[in-house]
């Protein structure tokens, strides 16, 4: 018989219907995809990735159910698994009080969504803002520079000169792409 390590990852209740998804499609697309075996506890959260010896892809699939746990849907989520480059970044705010959390996402997500939607757009990264965390995937500069776009966010500077921060890091990369 061969050997299976297992690994536990520990998401939000009311995220794992998701990583289950519609009649069992994206735990299924996970277990195929990544030759994992999932087994799910509806009742705390907590999610065992079964693998074979040797074999990293559950560490991609654990990244992806993280994803999902962290707000994420998995048509967004799916990035993870399509790009061996594709990391993810967490920004924790439950050191926070409750209202400045929530005073901090409401500058990140920004009115209708415009301020996380132009982080996205200039980065290239992809935003989740759920519970007291902030994911943010993508590349690795694509992330660094969104981090610094939130972090600025969250310090309290103006969303005018994060807007600015923005257009000038889409100006510097539009020069590295051009000479490359």
């Amino acid at each position: 018989m061969e050997a299976y390590n297992v690994t536990s990852i520990k998401i939000p209740l009311d995220r794992v219907g998701v990583v289950i998804g519609k009649n069992g499609e994206t735990k299924k697309m996970i277990e195929d995809r990544m030759n994992v075996k999932l087994e799910i506890d509806s009742n705390d959260g907590m999610i065992k990735i079964f693998y074979k010896e040797g074999d990293l892809n559950f560490l991609k699939a654990r990244d992806f159910i993280y994803a999902i746990g962290r707000g994420f849907s998995p048509t967004r989520a799916i990035r993870i698994l399509d790009d061996d480059m594709v990391m993810y970044d967490t920004i924790n705010l439950s050191h926070l009080s409750k209202k400045n959390i929530m005073r901090i996402k409401g500058r990140i997500i920004g009115k209708n969504g415009s301020m996380r939607s132009y982080i996205e757009n200039v980065t290239g990264a992809m935003i989740s803002v759920y519970g007291s965390t902030i994911l943010i995937i993508g590349y690795p500069q694509e992330i660094n520079t969104a981090k610094k776009a939130i972090s600025m966010l969250i310090e309290g500077m103006p969303h005018g000169v994060v807007y600015k921060f923005l257009d000038n890091e889409k100006i510097r990369l539009r020069k590295i792409n051009i000479e490359q």
